[in-house]
């Protein structure tokens, strides 16, 4: 069952807060996924002067350095996500572009960004007090299909890929697409043998719950949920189903949890669908953050008001996803950069520390908060690693093609 909301005083508010800030000291935030470079490719081209991390970015983005501090983020995958409608080789070329995006932004801030791609280097980072930064691709667009390029993402740094955004790939289903694969087909198996061989974590996030079965089926590695919540508490499709959430114990796995309000609360399900038809009508991609979009989506919420999610409501996917999956299969994948919207108390980067307070005042011990922000992530990431070097010295890279095994 499902834990009691906490009643607490202000006072034993103020006393979770302060503990949560001093667990985040020692066992700092090892976030799944945030979508800043796609956000500064947007905002403006990469002009990086422009949106100074060293700077308060407040006014236009979730994300900068001084919150990232202040929220207790140890370690954040930063995801190289491009969108759909870039297909074939111009989705591989803007991947790489986000990918130079992020190298960038760890030259220009050595003193707090640390090159990442391994359990150690997210240890050696939180010793040495900086945010570990690592990469994941969102989409398997982005290897168009590619088996030799999913290995190159690898050598540039990329650690998970996510096997769809938004939309269907010739070889994975997506949660928000017609079903056309029933899940994964010949070559979508292969594509997740070969991130295994690699070390590379598959993320099923985005993916049809029959693609998160077959995934679970094909890989002998743990996978993960970059950004996804419970189906069980909000009937989202790009959300977790229990009889998966099941799974991960056995599998290894890490479910983390995300804070977009229509894959939190039900209520703002419908209304997020309705905001979203809003901004195509007057021109913009759905998700497009720019100060343009967010003129037009706050012209809507005026004329029909927004349900807001709040703290509260991320708690109760993670009760939720802790009993099904136990307090080992948990982490978090805000999404920040990546959504119009935000919960109230988690509005940006500096948020962490009330939901680590939250879930204080629920009960969940200091050792169980620890697994959730830091112990899981790292594990994960290390057993991928692992199983990687193993299979390495017993599997030659694939050269496998789409025709060959799903035919023309």
């Amino acid at each position: 069952m499902t834990a009691p909301r906490p009643t607490g005083g202000a006072e034993d508010r103020a006393r979770a807060l302060e503990e949560a800030r001093a667990l985040l000291a020692d066992f700092p935030v090892v976030d799944g996924h945030n979508d800043l470079p796609w956000a500064l490719r947007e905002q403006v081209r990469y002009e990086f002067a422009a949106r100074d991390l060293a700077a308060d970015q407040s006014a236009h983005l979730h994300t900068d350095l001084a919150r990232l501090r202040a929220g207790g983020v140890g370690a954040q995958y930063w995801s190289v996500y491009v969108r759909t409608d870039l297909t074939g080789d111009s989705a591989v070329s803007a991947t790489l572009e986000q990918i130079d995006c992020v190298r960038q932004l760890m030259d220009r801030h050595p003193a707090d960004l640390a090159p990442a791609s391994t359990a150690a280097d997210l240890e050696r980072a939180r010793r040495e007090g900086r945010i570990a930064s690592l990469m994941g691709a969102e989409g398997g667009h982005s290897i168009n299909s590619s088996l030799a390029t999913l290995r190159a993402l690898y050598a540039l740094g990329v650690r998970y890929l996510t096997l769809t955004h938004n939309d269907n790939v010739p070889w994975a289903d997506s949660a928000t697409d017609v079903p056309a694969a029933g899940g994964l087909t010949e070559f979508g198996r292969e594509v997740v043998r070969e991130m295994n061989r690699l070390g590379m974590l598959v993320d099923l996030s985005h993916v049809a719950a029959t693609t998160m079965r077959d995934a679970l089926d094909t890989s002998v590695a743990p996978v993960i949920f970059s950004h996804s919540s419970a189906r069980a508490v909000c009937d989202h499709p790009r959300n977790v189903p229990d009889d998966v959430l099941e799974r991960l114990p056995a599998n290894g796995g890490v479910a983390m949890v995300t804070f977009v309000p229509k894959f939190v609360l039900p209520a703002a399900v419908a209304w997020t669908a309705a905001a979203d038809e809003n901004l195509r009508a007057h021109g913009f991609h759905h998700l497009d953050t720019s100060p343009e979009a967010m003129r037009a989506h706050r012209a809507f919420e005026a004329e029909r008001p927004r349900p807001v999610a709040r703290v509260a409501d991320v708690a109760d996917h993670l009760d939720h996803m802790r009993e099904v999956a136990g307090v080992d299969h948990l982490g978090i994948g805000g999404d920040y950069d990546g959504t119009a919207f935000t919960p109230d108390g988690l509005s940006d980067v500096s948020g962490y520390p009330n939901l680590i307070a939250e879930l204080r005042l629920r009960g969940w011990s200091r050792g169980d908060l620890a697994k959730l922000t830091w112990s899981n992530s790292v594990r994960v990431l290390a057993d991928g690693e692992a199983v990687g070097r193993d299979l390495a010295v017993r599997r030659a890279p694939s050269t496998a093609t789409l025709q060959d095994l799903d035919g023309p």
